[in-house]
C-alpha cells in the first residue's frame, strides 16, 4: 500500500494516530481505530485460543502501532480475553483506555442470552475490575438491554456504579436511539457499539443520533463486505485504485463516514493487525467515497 503524502512520515511508526482523536464523555481522548479483543479466544468465541502467545504478541503489538482504545466483554471466552488483556498489557500505559461489556452470559460455543439484572450486573463489572487489574472500568458498556428486565433498572445500575467511582463512562450496544434517549434520562452515555459496515447500514439512525449528540459510535463487525469486496466490487476497485487492500478501504471508509465514528477491527493475525492499522493512512477522495457510499 503507497502511503499518501499527505500523512506526515511520523505517523507510520504509529499510523493509527492518522486517524484522529475523539474525546469519549467528553473527557478521555482516544484515537479512533481501536482494536476488538473478541477474537482472541476459541472457536465460537468459546475458551482459550489456540495461541495464547501469538494473541499476547498481537496485543502488544496493537499498542505499538498507536491503538489507545481496546474493546473487549467479559462473555468473550467467557472470561479469557479479559484475562489475555491484563498478561499482555497491565500495568497498563496511562493513555490506554480498556471498555469491557456485561449484559449476556454464555452456555456454550455461539451461544450468548442477555441477562441486565441490576445484581447480576454489578456483580460482572467487581468480576471484570479483578480481572483487568484496575480500580475503575474506563468504559463499561451494557452487552444488551435485557427484555426481561425494567430498562432504567439496568440504566440505573450503570448509573450507581459510576457514581461510585467504579466506572468513568458508560456505554450501550446494540440498541435503537428511543433506547438511548431513556438511558439517557438515567446515565450519561458515553458510546454505543451496535453492527455497522459498508455493506450493513441498518443503524445509520443510530449513527445519525450519535453524532448529534456527540457519543462514540463503535461500529462492530467493521470488515463484512461480501460481493462489494469481490473482483468487480466497488470496494474491490476503490482498493486497487489505492494499492491497498479490501479491508483497509472499508476501514478508511467508516472513518470517514463520520466524526464520531470509532472502528474495533480486531484480528489474532499479527498481520492483518499490520494491514488494519495501516489503514488510518489512507484518505479517500470525494469520488471515491461517494461511489462507496452509493454501493
Amino acid at each position: 500500500m503507497t502511503t499518501p503524502s499527505s500523512v506526515p512520515p511520523a505517523t507510520t511508526d504509529r499510523p493509527v494516530h492518522a486517524a484522529g482523536t475523539f474525546a469519549l464523555g467528553g473527557t478521555r481522548t482516544v484515537h479512533r481505530l481501536g482494536f476488538g479483543a473478541m477474537q482472541l479466544t476459541g472457536p465460537g468465541v468459546w475458551g482459550p485460543p489456540a495461541d495464547p502467545d501469538a494473541c499476547i504478541a498481537v496485543l502488544r503489538r496493537a499498542v505499538e502501532l498507536g491503538v489507545d482504545l481496546i474493546d473487549t466483554a467479559d462473555s468473550y471466552g467467557p472470561t479469557v480475553s479479559e484475562e489475555l488483556i491484563r498478561q499482555a498489557l497491565h500495568p497498563y500505559p496511562p493513555e490506554l483506555l480498556i471498555a469491557t461489556k456485561a449484559g449476556l452470559v454464555r452456555t456454550g460455543p455461539g451461544q450468548w442470552h442477555p441477562v441486565g439484572r441490576p445484581e447480576y450486573l454489578r456483580q460482572q463489572c467487581e468480576l471484570s475490575l479483578r480481572r483487568l487489574g484496575v480500580e475503575a472500568i474506563d468504559l463499561f458498556q451494557l452487552h444488551r438491554v435485557d427484555p426481561q428486565v425494567p430498562a432504567d433498572d439496568q440504566f440505573g445500575v450503570l448509573a450507581e456504579l459510576r457514581q461510585e467511582g467504579k466506572v468513568r463512562l458508560v456505554g450501550l450496544s446494540e440498541v435503537d436511539v428511543p433506547t438511548i434517549q431513556a438511558a439517557q434520562a438515567v446515565v450519561p452515555v458515553a458510546s454505543v457499539q451496535n453492527r455497522y459496515n459498508l455493506a450493513d447500514r441498518a443503524a445509520e439512525s443510530v449513527l445519525e443520533y450519535c453524532a448529534s449528540q456527540g457519543i462514540a459510535f463503535i461500529p462492530w463487525f467493521p470488515l463484512a463486505n461480501g460481493a462489494l469486496a469481490r473482483p468487480g466490487g466497488a470496494l474491490h476497485r476503490v482498493a486497487t485504485e489505492l494499492g491497498a487492500t479490501p479491508a483497509q478501504v472499508a476501514l478508511a471508509w467508516l472513518l470517514a463516514r463520520s466524526p464520531v465514528m470509532l472502528p474495533i477491527p480486531g484480528t489474532a493475525s499479527l498481520a492483518h493487525l499490520e494491514e488494519n492499522c495501516r489503514a488510518a493512512l489512507l484518505r479517500l477522495d470525494e469520488a471515491q467515497r461517494a461511489e462507496l457510499d452509493a454501493a
